[in-house]
C-alpha cells in the first residue's frame, strides 16, 4: 500500500462565498467533512494547512491536526509545501492535495489518487471522470483534459477542447476530454519544484496552476476514479444542494 498523507489548504477569505470552510452542512462545518473523509482514506497522516485562527480553532475543536501557515500563499500549492518543510516531509513522500471544498470526495479516490504515483515515471497525479453532457464540455467553469495514450494529462483547459472542425459535431470532440477534478497528488521534491518555479503564461492565461507542471515537463498522471466525485462547494446554492445531499444520506432508511 502506499504510504501518502493527506494536506488540507483552507482559507476563511472566499469571494463567492465568504467563511465557506466553516458553513455548516448537515449542522457540521463543511471542513469537518472534508478532514472526516481524509481520515477515512488509509493515509498515514491528515493536516489542515490555514492562515487563519478561526478554522484553526473550529478545526482542533473537532480533533484535527492544524498547520498555521504564512498569509502571504497566493495559493493552496504555496501553502502545502510550507506545510511539506514544517513537518520535514522527505523528498520522496506521497502528499495528496485535497481541497477544503470537497465534502463528497470519497476517501477511496484520495487514496487512487496517491496509488497513482506508484508509476514512477509520472510527477504528479489527479483524477478525472467522463463528461456529463456537451454542456458541461462548453462550460468555462468545469475544467477538461485531454490525455496521451498512456494516461498523461496533454493539456487542461477550460475551454472546449478538442476542438470539432470537422462536421461541427461536437459529440465525438467531447468524448476525448474528461471532466478534470481538483485533487493532486505529489511527491514533495516536485511540490517544491512547482512552488519554486514562476508561474507560465499558460498558467496565468487560463488561471489553472496544473498548467505550471506541463509547462516545466512534469507528467501528470490521470485516473479515471472508480466512482464519480460529488459536487464541491462554491456558491450558496452548492452549499444548499450538498447540504441536502448529506442530510439524505444521514437520515434512517424507512422499512419497506
Amino acid at each position: 500500500m502506499t504510504d501518502f498523507v493527506v494536506a488540507i489548504p483552507s482559507r476563511y477569505a472566499s469571494v463567492r462565498l465568504p467563511g465557506k470552510a466553516l458553513r455548516l452542512i448537515a449542522g457540521l462545518p463543511m471542513l469537518q467533512h472534508v478532514w472526516q473523509r481524509a481520515t477515512e482514506s488509509e493515509a498515514r497522516e491528515v493536516v489542515i494547512a490555514t492562515d487563519d485562527e478561526r478554522i484553526q480553532s473550529a478545526a482542533e475543536d473537532f480533533g484535527a491536526t492544524v498547520c498555521m501557515t504564512s498569509d502571504t500563499h497566493g495559493s493552496g500549492t504555496e501553502r502545502l509545501a510550507e506545510v511539506a518543510d514544517i513537518f520535514a516531509w522527505g523528498d520522496e513522500q506521497v502528499v495528496v492535495n485535497l481541497q477544503g471544498d470537497e465534502p463528497l470526495m470519497p476517501p477511496g479516490l484520495i487514496r487512487e489518487c496517491a496509488e497513482l504515483l506508484n508509476d514512477t515515471s509520472a510527477d504528479l497525479s489527479t483524477l478525472a471522470s467522463p463528461l456529463l453532457s456537451l454542456n458541461d464540455f462548453h462550460d468555462p467553469n468545469i475544467v477538461k483534459v485531454v490525455l496521451d495514450d498512456n494516461g498523461f494529462a496533454l493539456y487542461f483547459s477550460r475551454a472546449a477542447i478538442p476542438y470539432s472542425r470537422g462536421d461541427g459535431n461536437d459529440d465525438d470532440a467531447a468524448q476525448s476530454a474528461l471532466h478534470h477534478h481538483g485533487i493532486y497528488g505529489y511527491r514533495c521534491s516536485v511540490l517544491r519544484r512547482l512552488v519554486n518555479a514562476a508561474p507560465s503564461a499558460l498558467e496565468q492565461s487560463e488561471k489553472l496552476e496544473q498548467l505550471r507542471a506541463l509547462s516545466l515537463g512534469l507528467k501528470i498522471k490521470v485516473g479515471r476514479p472508480t466512482q464519480r466525485p460529488g459536487p464541491g462547494v462554491d456558491t450558496e446554492a452548492d452549499l444548499a444542494s450538498v447540504n441536502d445531499l448529506l442530510r439524505n444520506l444521514a437520515a434512517p432508511k424507512k422499512s419497506p
